[in-house]
């Protein structure tokens, strides 16, 4: 679900667990509410289906290809609702070593390295580079984006953001909906919320614009109605 840049990246993911070798997926295409350019789709050989209210009829599992985490826990409420089951995909050229559980939904992608007992929650996006030490704990819908570094212990809240080429030291908290910018070093922890950018990591102004530049873009999509006594959720 979502056909923009990142849904398309899913697909990249797709095919290259195919193409390994491993439990083969049938792709059907995407849903996507919004207009999604269909030109770098159909290069891809693929379309959108329609919006996201066909996924109740689809016996199908799914992806979320989203990068905001609020849009992320919106379309889980709703799939789960509808009873569908969402997959949880590695790139076959990650890593990852002994007891590391992966919630639903959570996605791994390529050069990503995740070292031993980690947990992550519901709809984890774990990006391209990016390095997960020791004991450490991803909320649902946390973002860990390209390159990025995270110490053993390190514990990130739900739908939070670590940017990209940003380093966390061990042991210290990122707050739940806690944005870290690009390239900074956090070196205490970050209280849930706060915006935080440099080095070291400090917050930002919420009146100085940096603070909005440093938030990955809020995605709401439209949530259709379900169909008369399917099983409701709290959209």
């Amino acid at each position: 679900m979502g056909a923009a840049g990142y849904g398309r990246e899913l697909l990249d993911l797709v095919e290259a667990i195919n193409a390994a070798g491993g439990d083969a997926y049938g792709f059907l295409g995407f849903l996507d509410d919004g207009h999604a350019d269909p030109d770098p789709l159909a290069r891809r050989g693929s379309s959108v289906l329609g919006g996201l209210e066909l996924l109740a009829g689809l016996d199908a599992d799914y992806l979320i290809g989203i990068g905001a985490a609020a849009a992320r826990a919106r379309i889980d409420r709703y799939a789960s609702a509808c009873g569908r089951r969402p997959t949880t995909l590695v790139h076959p050229r990650a890593h990852l070593g002994g007891d590391v559980r992966l919630g639903p939904g959570t996605v791994v992608c390529a050069l990503a390295s995740l070292t031993t007992n980690i947990r992550t929650g519901r709809h984890v996006l774990v990006d391209i580079g990016a390095g997960i030490a020791h004991d450490c704990h991803l909320g649902d819908y946390a973002t860990v984006a390209p390159g990025a570094r995270l110490g053993g212990g390190v514990q990130v809240g739900a739908g939070a953001w670590v940017g990209m080429q940003a380093s966390v030291v061990p042991g210290r908290r990122i707050g739940a909906g806690a944005v870290v910018g690009a390239g900074a070093v956090v070196t205490d922890d970050v209280r849930p919320g706060l915006v935080v950018a440099g080095v070291p990591a400090r917050p930002i102004d919420p009146a100085d614009g940096s603070a909005q530049a440093a938030r990955p873009p809020i995605v709401l999509p439209r949530m259709p109605e379900l169909a008369p006594g399917a099983p409701q959720a709290d959209l």
